[in-house]
């Protein structure tokens, strides 16, 4: 998390079987993990276990297409094989192998619902993808690869978010949405580098597992 910080990329690659997307990042974007400070100044971990890293894209800079690499279990559906293509930050295509009515629902709750709010980051070899276990919970489940979410970014991946106004965080590049939904992209085939501010491609993952 504090190497990602200091490096500041602009954007994340990632590549493999059917997938090639480019996720820009918000500008001002940090990154965070599980734990959070809690508003009595204790610091928690709300969410057990964890293996993820994750930041806010930028809405407007995503391209590319993506193809899940896992189930995504979403209110007593479960959505396999899904694939989407972005343009300008949307997705302009999108089908799903099973479930596809439930996606298609889902990105038309409102106008953020076809943007992404988070992108986060999850070694292959996390206990979770090791179990081989899905465990239709997405809590669990999103621990279990890298994975992005339509809908809603969290404004405290955004330096200064929490006194920002809602028109302050969208010019960084923050999305919103009634929505949040991860959805796994990463596995032992997927490579991922970071991209820095000049255009340069920096190796962050190769094949699931960091660098």
């Amino acid at each position: 998390m504090a190497y990602l910080n200091h490096k500041r990329y602009s954007a994340l690659h990632f590549k493999g079987p059917g997938t090639d997307l480019l996720v820009g990042l918000a500008d001002d974007h940090l990154w965070a993990g599980g734990a959070t400070r809690a508003k009595n100044g204790v610091v928690c971990n709300p969410n057990i276990p964890t293996e993820e890293v994750f930041t806010t894209p930028h809405k407007d800079r995503i391209e590319g297409y993506v193809h899940s690499t896992k189930p995504l279990s979403y209110l007593g559906s479960l959505l396999e094989g899904i694939e989407m293509r972005f343009e300008k930050g949307r997705v302009v295509e999108a089908r799903a192998k099973s479930g596809a009515d439930v996606l298609n629902r889902l990105l038309q709750t409102d106008e953020g619902a076809r943007s992404l709010g988070e992108v986060a980051l999850v070694p292959h070899s996390s206990p979770i993808a090791q179990s081989g276990l899905l465990f239709y919970n997405t809590l669990f489940d999103e621990n279990a690869a890298s994975h992005i979410a339509l809908g809603q970014a969290y404004s405290e991946c955004i330096q200064g978010g929490g006194q920002l106004i809602p028109e302050e965080l969208a010019a960084k590049g923050a999305n919103s949405s009634l929505i949040h939904i991860d959805w796994m992209i990463g596995s032992e085939e997927i490579d991922v580098d970071g991209i820095t501010a000049s255009g340069q491609a920096e190796p962050l993952m190769r094949r699931g597992e960091w660098v």
